[in-house]
């Protein structure tokens, strides 16, 4: 966790974005929700005001010798008329009234967003200086006052709610971005940091299993993170798993070049010794010689063959018309000689001929026989079945089925091996091969009853072979 706390974002990196977007986002929210509440104070403002006219309009009356000019600054009214049902009464004003028309006001008339809108005008100074207020009076019930306003109050009013609001909400915009900036970088930024530091590690050093920020965001509550993080340790742990097999099978192909030459001189010589065992007169030595040629040769093919492959990847086919039985009975032949505790049948018909490359076939049935021999299995049994215009040729054993370890890592090199000492490249191998005739090697089943390998040979082949020689 040390080099977790060492990670220090960039001026443009995905912390600060998340503060700064975070701060503007809680300062315009605030700001859209005072523009409301600067109407409001407006509102009460105009109300405010209508009272105080009430009250100076009441204290007119009832005593006539009043100083009307002195009380009318006091309200902060510039010109008072009171006006009656069907006609017009007396009318008060401060002597530096100038007459003219003035807007016109009525309060509660106005909506919350007209307010708003005219509190907004007056703060940016485009409302008038003067303004005239006509509501129903209070004092005098059913009859209607007018009075002339001085709004200079109002917009110094306004404006210094403005500047101690945004002043607040600025205060409130960084301890709310701060705590939420807080939480995200906990829950989502610091993760998404480890991440990327992992993958940058990983990056420059592959084969280095360095992986402890990835166990942390693992082990956290259940979420996307912790799911990302641990999906991402297993492919960094596969990842590596594969460099070091095919590190390994480099080395194998490496080795495989080196030994091919001093192997085919071992094999020509065995050749040679098969070839003269022919000339013997005992029929058995010379039965013998008979399979040991093609199997010396074919190991000998083996070892030209396998050395391609490590140099190039992936062994050239060279398709020929192979009868499908004929191949498997040469497979038996070498695997369940007389007296051997196993039996194979060969279930595939006569007729089946398709252009294959024989050498290639002849290592695919014999792993698939072999390993079913190794595993326990007394009885193998090949057939075919035709779907949809395709072959399938299934290799169906009685053994005791594969075990868990080789079921998860089937097909995987070095990591899919049934038995102790085996390599797991046999599976791998045979499929490969089956896949560059453009068919495929599956596994269809496997228990205590047996297991069954099937492989996709395309009868549109056989067609096209045969219309191609006729």
């Amino acid at each position: 966790m040390s080099w977790i706390s060492r990670f220090k974002p960039q001026p443009a990196s995905l912390s600060s974005k998340v503060l700064w977007c975070t701060v503007a986002s809680i300062l315009l929210i605030e700001i859209l929700a005072m523009i409301p509440v600067l109407g409001q104070q407006r509102k009460h403002w105009m109300d405010d005001t209508a009272r105080r006219a009430d009250i100076t309009a009441s204290a007119l009356q009832a005593s006539p010798a009043a100083d009307a000019s002195r009380l009318l600054q006091l309200a902060g009214i510039q010109h008072l008329t009171l006006i009656y049902s069907r006609r017009q009464t007396q009318s008060w004003q401060i002597p530096s009234f100038k007459p003219g028309t003035f807007p016109l006001v009525v309060p509660g008339d106005a909506s919350i967003a007209q307010d708003a809108w005219s509190a907004c005008r007056r703060i940016i100074g485009y409302a008038p200086a003067e303004e005239t207020i006509k509501f129903s009076s209070t004092a005098f019930p059913g009859e209607t006052m007018a009075v002339v306003l001085d709004t200079a109050p109002l917009t110094a009013m306004l404006r210094t709610y403005v500047r101690i609001a945004l002043g607040m909400i600025v205060i409130l915009a960084l301890l709310s971005g701060l705590l939420v900036y807080t939480v995200l970088n906990w829950l989502l930024v610091r993760p998404m940091e480890v991440l990327t530091a992992a993958i940058i590690r990983f990056r420059e050093a592959p084969e280095e299993a360095n992986i402890s920020g990835l166990d942390w965001l693992a082990a956290r509550p259940k979420d996307d993170i912790s799911s990302a993080a641990l999906e991402l340790k297993y492919m960094q742990e596969e990842l590596r798993a594969a460099l070091w097999r095919n590190a390994r099978l480099a080395a194998v192909g490496t080795a495989v070049a080196k030994i091919a030459h001093d192997l085919r001189n071992i094999l020509t010589s065995a050749l040679l010794v098969a070839d003269r065992l022919q000339d013997v007169d005992d029929p058995v030595v010379r039965r013998a010689a008979g399979t040991l040629i093609p199997s010396v040769e074919r190991a000998a093919h083996l070892v030209s063959r396998t050395v391609d492959f490590a140099r190039e990847g992936r062994m050239p086919v060279n398709r020929t018309a192979v009868c499908i039985r004929a191949l498997i009975d040469d497979v038996i032949q070498t695997l369940a000689p007389e007296g051997a505790p196993w039996t194979i049948e060969n279930r595939v018909p006569l007729s089946l001929v398709l252009p294959l490359d024989r050498d290639h076939l002849y290592r695919v049935f014999t792993n698939l026989i072999r390993n079913a021999t190794e595993a326990g299995a007394t009885r193998v049994r090949l057939s075919t079945q035709n779907y949809d215009g395709q072959t399938w040729l299934s290799v169906a054993d009685n053994g005791p089925g594969l075990p868990e370890r080789a079921r998860i890592n089937l097909f995987k090199p070095f990591a899919g091996a049934a038995r102790n000492g085996g390599t797991g490249l046999g599976l791998t191998i045979a499929r490969d091969l089956i896949r560059a005739h453009g068919g495929d090697l599956v596994l269809n089943h496997t228990g205590h009853d047996g297991t069954i390998f099937s492989m996709l040979l395309s009868v549109q082949e056989v067609h096209d072979r045969m219309a191609t020689v006729a």
